[in-house]
This record gives structure tokens, C-alpha cells and sequence, in this order.
């Protein structure tokens, strides 16, 4: 996999969603219009942490590679390198998925 030119700011991570579910559990195929936003993904990069009131900054509690569970409607949607890829604040991150 190519590395990502792409270092986030502060609090916020990049993360690739996953791809949305084509079938469902029943095995009926779904157009693309009926597909859910995929709401998981993998995170690619993490910025520095939040600048906190002593001037240190706050460690993340994700890092590159992890497997995390985001808000539906969170984060800003881009396109870098020919990916898809999502920027949330690590606010954003509702779980970290432990396999």
C-alpha cells in the first residue's frame, strides 16, 4: 500500500472507510443508492494531539493501522491519491474495534 502524503493537525485522524455492505444478510443485492455509509474504517494517519492549555499537547488514543468505529454523519470526505478517505476529530471516534 502506498503511503499517504497527507499529516493532519491537532486531533483529527484520517481514516479509509470500509466499503459498504452489497448484500444483505438475507443475500438480496443492494443498488448503490441503497448502500449505508459505511461507518468503520482503518486509520491511515494521526495528527500531533490537541494544544492544551499548558502548551503540551494531549495524546491520541489511536494510531495508524487501528480499526475504528466513527459517527455517521462526522468528519469531512476527500479524495488524495486516487483514495477516498475521511478526516474526523479523534472526538469523532466512537470505538476502536479489538480483534
Amino acid at each position: 500500500m502506498k503511503e499517504l502524503n497527507l499529516k493532519p493537525l491537532d486531533d483529527r485522524v484520517v481514516v479509509e472507510p470500509m466499503e459498504a455492505e452489497e448484500m444483505t444478510a438475507g443475500g438480496i443485492v443492494l443498488p448503490d443508492s441503497a448502500q449505508e455509509k459505511p461507518q468503520r474504517g482503518t486509520v491511515l494517519a494521526v495528527g500531533p494531539g490537541k494544544l492544551l492549555d499548558s502548551g503540551e499537547r494531549g495524546k491520541l488514543s489511536v494510531t495508524v493501522g487501528d480499526e475504528v468505529i466513527y459517527g455517521k454523519y462526522s468528519g469531512s470526505e476527500i479524495e488524495i491519491d486516487g483514495r477516498e478517505v475521511k478526516i474526523v476529530r479523534e472526538s469523532d471516534i466512537l470505538a476502536k474495534v479489538v480483534k
